[in-house]
């Protein structure tokens, strides 16, 4: 899910405060982060002896560390202040560097081991509240952040985090990264990983009931296909397959570009799950959108006309739903979904014009 962050401008005791506001994603649902970054004379001095005050981007290694304000307040009791030794903050910490493995966990909202440092690979979304954090830190800065659960509906029911008591008051250290990308500075085969490496997550995310995530995972993956779309089509109408052969070579890092077939497989792939999701997360009218494009792409995709005619029926738009079914059998003839489906689209709709005469009847009686 791509955060939105409002940024407001506050003064306290003269130093400047950022405070930002978005929503974020765990596996039980969605949470509203408010985040508060105080810009200190002496801060300023350690950000910019250390990545020459960038932020981190996409790739990059992130060595962070999550806590609960209530543990920091109990470790300041017993340390006297000033006495806390701090890592030391240099790239020579990534000699050897790998990111930190750790499952997701179904009722936590930080996701991140408390109170340990921690190497994330930011753009994965392992934890998007850290993530969300860390794309707008510089090395040293430390901010904290408050949360709450963002309640869609009277019948959904968010869980207790097993950090804390609600609302969630946490801090959030960078002490240190190394270099990553933007996007439009990766070549196109890069791009492509990630694109693989977030469908595979998502259906991972899916099969463990993670479905916020799997949203997630499938949204970022649509989200790098935008700019790989004008490579992929320039190749398909010039047919200038040495391109791809090149541009291998420049980069042994990248894989085998998709042909432009391949392409829109995977698209329409991502954009049917997406719809699954959405189907289950109770969101009809995104799952509607999403299957739709599907089919677009993929006009003998069965799975995608099937969540099509599902979502139509949820919103209650039984003409729409009977098209896509009577697509699906003609893909697929005498599948026993669609057939299903047609038959209690029917007995709706006998049910809704019988009620129909009912109130006709007494009204001319």
């Amino acid at each position: 899910m791509d955060p939105v962050h409002p940024i407001e401008t506050l003064h306290e005791n003269g130093d400047c405060v950022d405070v930002n506001s978005w929503v974020s994603v765990c596996p039980r649902g969605l949470w509203k982060v408010q985040q508060k970054r105080t810009c200190k004379e002496s801060q300023q001095t350690v950000v910019t002896s250390c990545s020459s005050g960038h932020y981190p981007r996409l790739g990059s290694l992130c060595r962070v560390r999550v806590q609960l304000k209530a543990d920091i307040d109990k470790t300041k009791s017993s340390v006297p202040e000033g006495n806390e030794k701090l890592p030391v903050q240099s790239e020579q910490l990534f000699t050897e560097a790998v990111e930190t493995a750790f499952p997701r966990s179904q009722n936590s909202v930080l996701q991140v081991p408390l109170g340990d440092w921690t190497t994330l690979k930011l753009g994965v979304g392992q934890c998007d509240v850290t993530e969300a954090c860390l794309e707008r830190m510089r090395a040293g800065e430390k901010c904290e952040i408050l949360l709450s659960p963002v309640i869609d509906g009277p019948d959904v029911s968010v869980p207790r985090p097993a950090e804390e008591n609600l609302p969630l008051c946490a801090t959030v250290e960078l002490q240190a990264f190394l270099p990553g990308k933007e996007s439009w500075e990766m070549f196109p085969g890069e791009k492509w990983e990630w694109v693989t490496s977030h469908k595979e997550r998502g259906s991972a995310r899916f099969r463990n009931g993670d479905l916020y995530g799997a949203v997630d995972s499938y949204s970022r993956a649509l989200k790098l296909l935008i700019p790989l779309y004008c490579h992929v089509r320039d190749l398909e109408k010039k047919g200038q397959e040495q391109d791809v052969k090149e541009l291998q070579q420049a980069d042994d890092k990248t894989q085998q570009l998709p042909t432009a077939s391949e392409f829109r497989t995977i698209k329409a792939e991502l954009h049917s799950n997406l719809s699954l999701c959405q189907l289950k997360l109770n969101q009809p009218q995104l799952a509607k959108a999403s299957a739709a494009k599907a089919t677009e792409l993929e006009p003998g995709g069965t799975k995608a006309w099937y969540r099509l005619g599902q979502a139509c029926q949820m919103v209650n738009e039984l003409e729409e739903a009977k098209q896509a079914f009577r697509k699906l059998l003609e893909l697929q003839p005498e599948s026993p979904a669609a057939v299903k489906a047609l038959k209690d689209i029917a007995s709706r709709e006998k049910a809704s014009n019988t009620q129909l005469g009912l109130r006709l009847s007494k009204m001319f009686s």
